[in-house]
């Protein structure tokens, strides 16, 4: 039921990622305020594709098309012989005209100012950043905005909140995977595969499984607890507070992030409509988001979810995920390119067969049950599958749709809602 929509907070900016151009243009397609994105260097994440200077100048442009912002991701924690870089690419990324960089290091922060003057600097998650005093320091020195580290209650950030002056904006997670780690310094992946988290090259040890192995017994490996995938002791599961937007607006939450550079375009783009929703319900006085939204969290690949520590602390049960993997319930089957003539014209990405139940995906709305039926290759001619990789082909479907929505088939039976 709706409530009366007064004294609440401006509604917070949604902030999702983008590992490239695909998915930066999903990621406004489907309801993103702003992205944050990544060169080459800087970046805390080498496995994403990121963008080059010339990719990110056409990036920037296509935002700022749309009436959004772009955030330049210089997290990492370099060393003198990375540093020496930094004039440069500094220099380059003003150029290109983001709106901010991300920053975590101090030095970077320095020279930032020095090199790209013009450029708002927001304060990286990975700086840990836990009490007041802390935020002020980065907000006298020159930050726009606080990322704040995932390990505070919204009753901590509230009163960090409360001691800054308001043109400095607070930006926590909202979903996304988590870091065992505090606020992601971790040295798991140096130790066990030389690759520093650090800067940007995690190879995730925290997801495998673990067992013991006696000293006189090599080779033979007992389980901790009784799992039969094996025992993922430093797996955390996924945070999700869509549930949640009100109580993180009303604690002073400027921005909402989405994590996931590294995923992919149908990740963000499902994830970004849900969060769209709940926030635009939020804001028209509505206290729960529509079901559908929650529903749609639970399409994409996931592991359990989780609050995080947003109301005293994870309970002992929502740190670990036993399970390990992803839970992959849901595929893209295909990506709208036209809808004209009563069908659809479609590129496809994972096979599927004419006859089979769909669901079309269209940005602001509930997903809907189709049938691919008439199923016709790019030439006009009738076929029974799309094998091949990004093939073009049609079927018949007279609901409208714009370039851009999508299609998905259920590849496991599931329950929604369940772990939220």
């Amino acid at each position: 039921m709706a409530t009366e929509n007064l004294m609440r907070p401006d509604p917070p900016e949604l902030l999702a990622p983008a590992g490239d151009m695909e998915t930066l243009y999903f990621a406004l397609l489907y309801g993103a305020d702003a992205v944050y994105a990544a060169q080459h260097e800087f970046g805390l994440r080498k496995t994403a594709k990121n963008f080059s200077f010339d990719e990110l100048s056409e990036a920037v442009r296509t935002v700022h098309g749309h009436g959004k912002k772009l955030y330049l991701a210089c997290n990492t924690l370099p060393r003198d012989d990375e540093i020496k870089k930094l004039p440069a690419f500094l220099e380059s990324a003003a150029d290109c005209g983001v709106d901010a960089l991300i920053i975590a290091d101090i030095g970077v922060l320095e020279m930032a100012k020095k090199y790209a003057p013009k450029t708002d600097v927001h304060i990286s998650t990975q700086a840990g950043i836990v009490n007041s005093e802390t935020a002020r320091f980065f907000a006298q020195a020159g930050a726009k905005r606080i990322i704040l580290a995932r390990e505070l209650t919204l009753e901590e950030i509230q009163a960090i909140r409360e001691s800054l002056p308001r043109e400095v904006e607070i930006e926590c997670f909202a979903h996304g995977s988590m870091c065992v780690s505090f606020s992601g310094r971790c040295l798991l992946s140096n130790y066990l595969t030389r690759r520093d988290a650090n800067r940007g090259d995690c190879s995730q040890p925290c997801r495998w499984p673990y067992f013991l192995c006696e000293e006189k017994r090599p080779g033979e490996y007992f389980e901790i607890c009784e799992e039969p995938e094996g025992t993922f002791i430093l797996n955390s599961k996924d945070l999700c507070m869509i549930q949640h937007i009100g109580r993180m607006a009303d604690a002073g939450i400027s921005a909402l992030k989405i994590e996931g550079r590294a995923k992919t375009f149908y990740y963000c783009a499902v994830v970004t409509n849900a969060y769209r929703a709940a926030i635009d319900a939020w804001s028209d006085g509505e206290e729960k988001p529509p079901a559908w939204a929650v529903d749609e969290l639970f399409k994409i690949s996931r592991r359990e979810y989780c609050t995080g520590f947003y109301f005293g602390g994870p309970p002992l049960d929502a740190a670990v995920s036993f399970e390990g993997g992803y839970r992959r319930d849901w595929e893209v089957s295909a990506v709208v390119q036209a809808a004209k003539g009563g069908r659809l014209y479609l590129t496809q990405r994972n096979r599927f067969f004419n006859g089979e139940t769909l669901e079309l995906l269209q940005p602001g709305k509930p997903a809907q049950t189709i049938r691919a039926a008439g199923m016709k290759d790019g030439n006009g001619l009738d076929i029974e599958s799309c094998p091949h990789p990004m093939m073009c082909l049609s079927i018949r479907c007279d609901l409208p749709a714009p370039q851009g929505a999508l299609l998905r088939k259920r590849t496991v039976a599931c329950a929604a809602g369940v772990d939220i």
